[in-house]
């Protein structure tokens, strides 16, 4: 097929995307009003009947999800959860005043809503410390956010003459809001995207759209918590990946509206051209990262779902602005997108055979061994100590120290030892009602076992059927140690202490059930990848019609994933790196991390792979030959996977300054594999290898080209992209 047979073939301008593009840019006005009505009408909508963000971390199934039943059914005047109320008094926790005022504190507490009643008050050895919980009527991530504020508030209030009262538990860190990673990731985006054009239209373009897609989603994301689990983290994620895939898509069609005006086409034809090339590239890239997010239900986790599509629905919208909304400013802007131009930082339309980026390709296929050797080396390197990553909740022991968590934390363990700031709770069922004898001699060989600090008496329900006890361990809930205790608890401990007696034993509460989860995500991360991996091999096989180019995509997005899993291990192990970010000792990876990142990552890669292999597979149609193919498009494509590229990595790193430690790790794994992708992977691996396989890049059997449906993501056009 030659270049001249393809500029004259009016499929394109014909095709739903160039109708789609004329429309935007006739009726332009109306398109626009449509989107601020839109937004207007989501945000009100999402304002009054928007649901309220909560997550359960229960695992079907599991022993804690039993435990957590068991009391629930058994004690009925309350859940099992507690907000914990740690105090310190100066004078001692047996002075009557410091006790007046703590009880005070309590039952202002108690008449909050999603307060159940007081529990007794637990005292350190030392005398100086106390522990005073609350009981919830409902699951923490139930309870109003305001609860949680006003608590904190009157904490505060009430910490004088030497009293101090900080505060944990799960609506507490709910209530404790920091800064938002999306006002941070929007102003690095804004100035990436201004040093790339060097003017504020042209940069403010990708930034409006982006801006409308984020308050389009956030708000539908509140109406999608009234239906289904939605994390209270899920926005800033959904709104991050909104933000960068927004001005990324943006960005390209952008650029191809700019270069076509560079070659003297009108305004309205370079609309036209803009979308119905680089708005196919941008159709089949988002569909891709919605693939991939929607794998998430592959998990089978309810707040994961949550998150799946609040991520999913930012990149739709986003995805929809950048080829209606973004072609109706274009069509308002016209010849003026330079204009408002920054002195010394104006970036025009630039030939697409960039010198720096061709001879950097012409030299990668004179050594391609050695670039792909040494690629491949960089990433095993990066992806080594993913090998000893530990998959685990972080406990407020990370949280930033001026928050109350994190001194209540410290208080706690400062009183009781670390095991207080979570404890385990053993549900039982007798065999008898109110024989409780054996279990009571269980609890007494409980307090000589190895790890084991504290043991309360059994508890029994009313009926005399339920028994409930508390154990603290020595170490604390995210330790390696308490986890191997909960394992020893339920495989050999308590069936041994309560063999042959009737009684069967359930180990739960927060941090059991924190083990249960990372087991359980841990076990279904194979069967998530490998459907990931597949969905997205069948996309690129689809769409560039060749096994071994989606084969070494997909191949390829594994190492540069792997080469993050190694960098947030690398951080979560504290010392230098972790305190780059603010983590300043050892903590597990969530394990919900992995499971995201991969997700996200394997599509948001898949963008660049779309973008560079469009190119090269058009120039490839023109003339047949893979080397030349290989070096246009790398040449023709850096520049706009670069900024890209850097966009990305600059949003992602906007997770650092979230006081949640798994946001910070989130944010800096992804940041790492975007930037590694765009460098290693595709400016070295990928023409490296696309050399060593000449044609065979592009061999299709007779019996698969015949089943595979057409779907092309950029049909070649002539002129600059």
């Amino acid at each position: 097929m030659s270049q001249s047979k393809i500029r004259t073939n009016p499929g394109p301008r014909r095709g739903a995307l160039a109708r789609l593009a004329d429309l935007a840019y006739r009726r332009r006005g109306r398109v626009i009003v449509a989107w601020i009505a839109a937004l207007a009408a989501v945000i009100a909508l999402g304002s009054q009947v928007g649901g309220t963000y909560h997550a359960d971390y229960t695992t079907p199934g599991s022993d804690s999800a039993a435990a957590a039943s068991l009391i629930e059914r058994a004690f009925r005047t309350g859940a099992p959860d507690t907000i914990d109320v740690v105090w310190r008094s100066r004078s001692g926790a047996a002075d009557p005043a410091a006790r007046a005022q703590v009880d005070r504190f309590l039952a202002e507490a108690s008449r909050l809503k999603g307060i159940a009643r007081p529990l007794p008050t637990r005292v350190s050895l030392d005398g100086r410390i106390a522990i005073s919980s609350l009981q919830l009527d409902r699951k923490p991530w139930d309870v109003p956010v305001s609860t949680g504020k006003r608590m904190i508030h009157e904490a505060r209030a009430a910490s004088t003459n030497g009293l101090q009262i900080e505060l944990a538990g799960g609506p507490i860190m709910n209530a404790e809001g920091g800064q938002s990673p999306q006002g941070v990731g929007f102003f690095v985006a804004a100035i990436v995207l201004l040093i790339a054009f060097g003017s504020l239209v042209a940069a403010g373009l990708p930034l409006a759209t982006a801006l409308f897609g984020l308050g389009i989603s956030s708000s539908l994301i509140l109406v999608l918590a009234l239906v289904i689990d939605v994390p209270e983290w899920a926005p800033a994620v959904a709104g991050l990946i909104g933000i960068g895939v927004g001005v990324d898509y943006a960005l390209l069609v952008l650029t191809r509206f700019r270069f076509a005006l560079s070659r003297g086409n009108d305004p309205h034809e370079a609309v036209v051209e803009a979308v119905s090339t680089a708005g196919r590239s941008v159709l089949l890239a988002g569909s891709t990262v919605v693939i991939s997010l929607l794998g998430l239900f592959l998990v089978g986790v309810s707040y994961l779902h949550g998150v799946a599509l609040s991520a999913s629905l930012a990149v739709l919208v986003v995805m929809l602005a950048a080829v209606t909304l973004l072609p109706a400013l274009l069509a308002l802007a016209g010849r003026r997108v330079d204009r408002l131009r920054v002195p010394g930082l104006h970036r025009g339309p630039r030939v697409e055979q960039a010198a720096p980026a061709a001879r950097w390709a012409r030299l990668i296929q004179r050594h391609p061994w050695s670039a792909l050797l040494a690629g491949a080396a960089v990433l095993l390197a990066l992806a080594a100590p993913a090998l000893g990553m530990r998959l685990g909740f972080p406990d407020a022991g990370n949280d930033p120290a001026g928050t109350t968590t994190r001194k209540a934390f410290d208080l706690a363990r400062q009183g009781f030892g670390p095991g207080a700031n979570g404890t385990l709770l053993v549900a039982a069922k007798l065999g008898q009602a109110g024989d409780v004898a054996p279990l009571e001699r269980a609890a007494h060989q409980l307090r000589g076992s190895a790890g084991v600090r504290f043991v309360s008496p059994p508890r029994l329900d009313p009926s005399g059927t339920i028994a409930a006890v508390t154990v603290a361990p020595a170490s604390s809930p995210q330790s390696q140690t308490t986890e191997d205790l909960v394992h020893r608890l339920r495989d050999s401990i308590l069936p041994e202490a309560l063999s042959g007696s009737g009684i069967t034993a359930y180990v739960g509460g927060t941090t059991a059930a924190f083990v249960d989860q990372a087991s359980y995500v841990r076990a279904r991360l194979p069967v998530f990848i490998a459907g990931v991996v597949l969905l997205s091999f069948l996309l690129l096989l689809v769409a560039f019609r060749s096994p071994l180019i989606a084969a070494k995509a997909a191949f390829m997005n594994l190492l540069s994933v792997g080469a993050a899993f190694g960098v947030i291990t690398l951080f979560a192990k504290g010392g230098v790196a972790g305190g780059l970010i603010g983590i300043d000792h050892e903590t597990p990876v969530a394990p919900f991390i992995p499971v995201m990142m991969f997700a996200i990552l394997f599509g948001l890669s898949m963008d660049y792979e779309v973008f560079l292999l469009s190119r090269v597979r058009e120039e490839f149609l023109g003339h047949g030959r893979t080397d030349l193919a290989v070096t246009a498009g790398l040449a023709r494509t850096a520049r706009v996977i670069t900024a890209a590229a850097a966009i990305m990595v600059v949003v992602f790193l906007a997770f650092v300054v979230s006081d949640t430690v798994f946001l910070k790790l989130l944010g800096i794994g992804m940041a790492t594999a975007i930037l590694v992708d765009a460098t290693v992977v595709r400016m070295a691996l990928v023409p490296a290898v696309m050399q060593l396989l000449g044609r065979a890049n592009w061999w299709l059997p007779h019996w698969l080209d015949r089943i595979l449906p057409r779907l092309d993501p950029e049909p070649a056009r002539g002129g600059v992209r």
